[in-house]
């Protein structure tokens, strides 16, 4: 194992996969010669040159599109979309192209493209900048979802969309491509359904994606050494289509639930996790699950206000604590 940053884990995955595979392109504002925004095609145009690594000019809609149209023709485009926020521009061509094109065709085309974008709160970037948008693409039939939480995922599962004959959505956050983990020397292949247990536990499971995994690692630590609470942490890294019978199995063993997002909580992912464990473990529970959330505002730019519209690992602890009766 090699331990590297987040962004060095997709560049990385980049990098073997374009060398295998002369139809893999990257699409993208500033990705040829500056490298990209956080440094994911770094060196790439340098290697393979401007008609594999494009910087395209600052229009979603137009490149999102033309990558897609190229994908119809068996090129593997992976278009950056710099931020999450501007992805809105192009969710006319993400969504009744890429996600429906298999389907109207009677499977006579494929949509083989990635789509990687970064999202969630950064510092001080204001709302238009800060936006958490996995709710929309989670609920578009169609488009596969998917959210790394450390490098060794943002590797593995930037390798399996790749090869993945299905668009795939990669959620990245923007806090996170200077995290270090490790990642396997060789090659390695996450797949793209299912969660991780990345902290075993018996008394309660905390759900978190991405960023709020380490919120709730951090708060599980916490609760075992001052509380004598044992809590798993799952990992939900694939949004669309969710793990529907990894949830079950975990809180079938524990009897309650937080699911911890950095989103706000109408129809997001914490929504549906509750109604899966609502429709799949009702008789299990010994509690209703809780949800930890952003407030629902616009990020604010000020700095003391953007911290108290965002949850931590301080109010997974409290929400537990909350079930357990000891708050």
């Amino acid at each position: 194992m090699a331990e590297i940053m987040y962004w060095e884990a997709l560049q990385r995955a980049h990098d073997e996969e374009m060398a295998r595979d002369p139809l893999v392109i990257c699409m993208g504002e500033d990705i040829g010669v500056a490298g990209g925004t956080y440094k994911a095609t770094k060196g790439l145009f340098e290697k393979y040159g401007p008609l594999r690594v494009m910087d395209t000019p600052i229009s979603e809609n137009s490149y999102t599109g033309l990558g897609i149209g190229a994908s119809f023709l068996g090129v593997r485009p992976i278009i950056e979309i710099m931020s999450v926020n501007f992805a809105w521009l192009a969710m006319d061509q993400m969504f009744n192209s890429a996600a429906k094109v298999r389907y109207m065709s009677g499977g006579q085309l494929t949509a083989p493209v990635v789509f990687r974008s970064p999202g969630g709160s950064a510092h001080q970037l204001g709302a238009q900048h800060s936006a958490r948008m996995e709710k929309v693409f989670m609920g578009i039939a169609g488009l596969r979802v998917v959210t790394p939480s450390n490098p060794k995922q943002a590797y593995g599962l930037l390798k399996s969309a790749v090869r993945s004959d299905d668009p795939v959505f990669i959620n990245e956050h923007e806090l996170m491509y200077n995290m270090k983990g490790e990642v396997p020397e060789g090659e390695y292949f996450h797949p793209l359904e299912g969660s991780e247990i990345t902290r075993p536990g018996t008394d309660i499971t905390l759900f978190g994606y991405n960023i709020s995994v380490h919120w709730c690692l951090k708060a599980a630590e916490i609760l075992a050494s001052q509380y004598n609470i044992s809590a798993e942490v799952v990992d939900l890294y694939a949004l669309s289509p969710l793990d529907r019978a990894g949830i079950k199995k975990s809180v079938s063993k524990t009897h309650r639930a937080v699911i911890a997002e950095e989103d706000e909580a109408p129809c997001g992912v914490g929504s549906e996790v509750m109604a899966i464990i609502n429709e799949e473990c009702f008789f299990d529970l010994d509690a209703a699950p809780v949800r930890v959330h952003s407030a629902l505002v616009p990020q604010p730019y000020n700095h003391k206000l953007e911290l108290a519209a965002i949850p931590d690992h301080e109010d997974v602890v409290n929400a537990v604590l909350k079930l357990f009766g000891k708050a």
